[in-house]
């Protein structure tokens, strides 16, 4: 018995070690489904301009900007941890419905992106989307909204704590890495093992902007309650807005709900 309880131990003890070491392969996964970029806003019969973003860190970032006609506002859109911009499609067709000029940017290491990804630097490359807009556009930030959903929400809330949008949105999103760990991994120490904070709790206290959060009841990935703490942590204004489906088709089977109430968001937070 004393032999069974040892080797448990150590196989536990080893499971333990391989998810600490292995924990960014977990987080970011660019090669699910691919990081080819597959398909592009062409193919929806938009046009659409390919940007090369350069970081503060020297890292070349691929984005795509989707221009809307007589736009009412401009959305930088930081999309989940799978994939790349060429999976967003149908976001991207639902913002340009809305009126919405959108750049979409493909993190360190996703895409056509160079570099790997790390939680610091999917900060710098949020910025240097941020700039592009402001600095080379010359739009106003009072103009900008900032959309992250699942992963690219804590990356939204934290630029937007540090600039002054026109809003925030956060859909199907956590309060913190350490929090969801807990959540999924029970039966680890997962609080203590995670080397990420991305503390989307910790940003959205510091944002001054009108904040919308989107979530599911039934999200199978991020429970619902990340999204309800979310939203009693922001400041006012804020609103939500629940969705049924899973994590990552809620938007989509609750379509004409989701882009009605993005829709009334927008018309009562962005400066005419």
């Amino acid at each position: 018995m004393r032999t069974l309880v040892t080797g448990l131990a150590l196989a536990y003890g080893l499971f333990v070690l391989l998810v600490y070491l292995n924990q960014s392969s977990l987080l970011y996964i660019p090669n699910l489904p691919s990081r080819t970029v597959s398909r592009t806003p062409a193919d929806l019969g938009l046009a659409f301009s390919t940007v090369k973003l350069v970081t503060e860190d020297g890292v070349t970032l691929d984005a795509w900007y989707i221009p809307a006609t007589a736009p009412k506002a401009q959305l930088l859109f930081f999309h989940g941890n799978a994939g790349n911009i060429s999976h967003r499609l149908d976001s991207i067709k639902t913002f340009h419905a809305l009126g919405l000029s959108t750049l979409i940017i493909d993190y360190r290491g996703y895409g056509n992106s160079s570099g790997h990804p790390t939680e610091a630097g999917t900060y710098l490359d949020a910025q240097a989307a941020w700039l592009y807009l402001t600095d080379t556009l010359q739009l106003p930030a009072n103009n900008i909204i900032i959309f992250g959903r699942s992963l690219g929400g804590p990356i939204a809330a934290h630029l937007a704590s540090q600039q002054s949008p026109a809003a925030l949105i956060l859909e199907s999103t956590f309060t913190s890495a350490p929090d969801l760990a807990a959540d999924v991994y029970p039966y680890l120490p997962a609080r203590w093992l995670t080397k990420f904070s991305y503390s989307t709790a910790d940003a959205i206290s510091r944002v001054h902007a009108p904040i919308l959060v989107i979530h599911s009841r039934e999200d199978e990935i991020i429970p619902f309650d990340h999204g309800q703490e979310l939203f009693n942590m922001a400041s006012e204004p804020k609103q939500f807005l629940t969705l049924q489906g899973g994590h990552n088709d809620g938007f989509s089977i609750n379509h004409k709900h989701y882009s009605s109430g993005i829709k009334r968001f927008i018309d009562e937070v962005v400066q005419k």
